[in-house]
């Protein structure tokens, strides 16, 4: 495999890990409610 994805893929599952310890996932939380909002607006374009 590529090295730049494993690498982007390792950072993305610490940067989760330490949002889970350190901040209770609130910014997971933030993040996939942001995100459940752009599939709305893309679906209401549809």
């Amino acid at each position: 495999m590529d090295r730049l994805s494993i690498a982007f893929a390792v950072l993305i599952a610490v940067a989760v890990a330490l949002d889970i310890t350190l901040n209770n996932s609130i910014a997971s939380l933030f993040l996939a409610r942001k995100f459940m909002d752009l599939i709305a607006l893309v679906a209401f374009w549809r």
